[in-house]
């Protein structure tokens, strides 16, 4: 089976994809493109979907950057050759042709952007924490430190948990509250005490506050397609022992 990438207008001509987990290795519960090394799926066959993945993307498999994912608002920004161990963070920058960021998801927003006329670009893993504590302002502020221009780059949100499947209880709200009371308008009512939040509109609500050039989601749903998707929440609600994950990248 043929990779299948996702991949937005507004970030062209820079070459980018959000990967579906079609066209992949692995099987049994990470059937397909599972990227995620810190899963427990054979090491060997993540390492080819990895390779494929390179492949796509047109760059050896040790040009792939990575970080390791900690639901921070850290950047990292990224040259040539690349710091192996992976160092903890959940965003990254580049200047550099020939490095492709990566991202790992499986449902948390993965955010790519690209100031294509300055030749800088980003990605960033942005779950609720993450977007809540700053990550994409903070994406934004090491692009510019590169040299792009805020009013000209463009942000795109690819497949992630979408508002119908996104459960949450009071103590999630009132963390959203407390620093600022509009934040409301992100959930609605749901069964009980429970709401349903809407990630990704938070997310393009923290980028066009930031004063992107454009911001828009791709409109995926992770929870609700499982043929093209991996997701963390539908593993656990199905009781599945772990899951597979998910690849964004972006490169000059």
């Amino acid at each position: 089976m043929t990779l299948e990438i996702l991949t937005a207008d507004s970030l062209a001509p820079v070459r980018h994809g959000f990967f579906t987990r079609k066209g992949g290795a692995s099987s049994g519960i990470f059937s397909g493109l599972n990227c995620g090394t810190g899963s427990s799926d054979q090491s060997d066959v993540v390492r080819i979907n990895r390779a494929r993945v390179a492949d796509a993307m047109q760059i050896p498999v040790h040009n792939l950057a990575a970080v390791h994912q900690v639901h921070s608002p850290d950047v990292l920004t990224v040259g040539l050759p690349l710091e192996t161990p992976a160092i903890k963070a959940d965003a990254m920058v580049t200047s550099t042709p020939g490095v492709v960021l990566s991202i790992l998801t499986a449902d948390c927003q993965p955010v790519l952007f690209a100031d294509a006329r300055a030749g800088v670009v980003g990605a960033a893993h942005a779950g609720w924490r993450g977007a809540l504590d700053g990550v994409l302002e903070a994406t934004i502020e090491a692009m510019e430190a590169l040299g792009a221009t805020r009013g000209n780059i463009a942000a795109v949100i690819g497949p992630c948990i979408g508002p119908s499947a996104y459960e949450v209880g009071p103590e999630f709200l009132d963390d959203f509250v407390q620093g600022d009371t509009e934040n409301t308008r992100f959930f609605s009512g749901g069964v009980g005490d429970r709401m349903m939040f809407d990630l990704p509109s938070y997310g393009l609500h923290r980028l066009r506050r930031a004063g992107v050039g454009s911001a828009e989601w791709t409109r995926h749903c992770t929870y609700s397609d499982p043929d093209r998707f991996f997701s963390y929440r539908r593993s656990t609600h199905n009781k599945e022992a772990d899951y597979g994950r998910l690849i964004s990248t972006i490169r000059l």
